[in-house]
């Protein structure tokens, strides 16, 4: 049977990059490097990126974005989901010790790959930041979209 929809333009295989709108670069090379073990790496100059596994977030000082961008770049819009093969109680007690607040959970959520366990906080610039894994560690969770 032959199907009438339209064909894609490409097939995406997978995500390389994001841009991060922040208020200070160092700042949030600071949490990141901190929290979540990202390496800061310098391309470009004066460009400065975050690297972890096979991706990368390029971080873009708000009112100094380089050109194209995005047409409303704004910092704190942005709702992140990183993996980890740390236990989340071993997460939550670093948090505890740097004094950074979790938002909510422990909370079962569904990722690309399936059932998660994620808390939640937010970077200095108020982005949204979920820390996931999938490993079963709280069998008292409830599951939430």
């Amino acid at each position: 049977m032959k199907s009438d929809a339209p064909r894609p333009v490409a097939v995406a295989t997978s995500l390389d990059h994001v841009v991060l709108t922040v208020q200070d670069i160092q700042r949030a090379v600071d949490f990141y490097v901190d929290i979540l073990g990202m390496e800061r790496e310098q391309f470009d100059g004066t460009r400065v990126a975050l690297r972890f596994g096979n991706q990368k977030i390029n971080l873009h000082q708000v009112r100094l974005e380089f050109e194209p961008t995005a047409y409303l770049p704004t910092p704190g819009s942005a709702d992140l989901c990183f993996l980890t093969e740390t236990p989340l109680p071993s997460v939550q007690a670093g948090l505890e010790e740097r004094g950074i607040r979790i938002v909510d959970g422990p909370v079962r959520r569904t990722g690309a790959r399936g059932s998660i366990l994620s808390i939640y906080v937010r970077d200095p610039d108020g982005n949204l930041v979920e820390i996931a894994n999938g490993t079963d560690l709280l069998s008292s969770v409830k599951e939430r979209p």
